[in-house]
């Protein structure tokens, strides 16, 4: 998994990259312009910050989660290897927001609002998700934000366990998903019924946008 994020006002010419949750015990290792944070007690990289980034891949005009294309996860590698890293990162270019199908939502047992789904993603594959939504329920289209994504508001969806049962991804509001107009309030996304939006492909925030367009 590889997440990365570019954010020059906050953080100038530095690319976040993200390749593990945060552990208790962090450990940091700088060479040259790039830092390896690692677990001290399992050696397991979480990350890479590259400083002067613009030096490695040219210049980076998004601001925010960035793709990385493998031709330049490919630099960043060798960067690693120049400077005596394991050349960890692996191309990661899927999309992470997917229009999903919701199959089933059944009562959690452990709570009285939470609903465990399983819900359709790309490739028809399948995924158990917990949700706490108040309109969740069965056999409706919605976003699912798959393990791996970065959220609008930079929260990072990992693998968890919502009152003990595993959990893979969210299913996002309009809110979570920063859609203009969209209502201040929980709930899910729920997806109109036709075409506009196929179960299984990426999910277009500028045609979610005009879901809440008021004019």
């Amino acid at each position: 998994m590889l997440i990365s994020s570019y954010n020059p006002t906050e953080l100038g010419d530095v690319l976040v990259c993200i390749l593990n949750p945060d552990s208790e015990t962090q450990s940091i290792e700088t060479k040259g312009n790039v830092t390896r944070i690692f677990d001290s007690k399992t050696n397991v990289t979480l990350g890479f910050n590259f400083k002067e980034v613009s030096q490695i891949l040219g210049k980076l005009t998004k601001n925010g989660q960035i793709v990385l294309t493998a031709q330049q996860v490919a630099k960043l590698n060798d960067y690693l290897k120049e400077n005596e890293f394991s050349p960890e990162l692996e191309p990661d270019t899927q999309s992470k927001f997917i229009v999903g199908f919701v199959e089933t939502a059944e009562p959690h047992p452990d709570s009285d609002h939470l609903l465990i789904t399983q819900t359709i993603v790309d490739q028809d594959k399948r995924v158990q998700i917990v949700s706490g939504s108040p309109n969740m329920k069965a056999k409706i289209k919605v976003v699912v934000a798959k393990v791996g994504a970065m959220m609008p508001n930079g929260l990072i969806i990992w693998p968890g366990q919502l009152r003990g049962v595993d959990s893979f991804g969210m299913i996002c509001s309009g809110r979570e998903l920063q859609l203009p107009n969209a209502p201040q309030k929980k709930g899910a996304l729920i997806l109109p019924k036709n075409d506009d939006f196929k179960i299984g492909t990426p999910f277009d925030f500028v045609r979610g946008a005009k879901l809440f367009n008021t004019k």
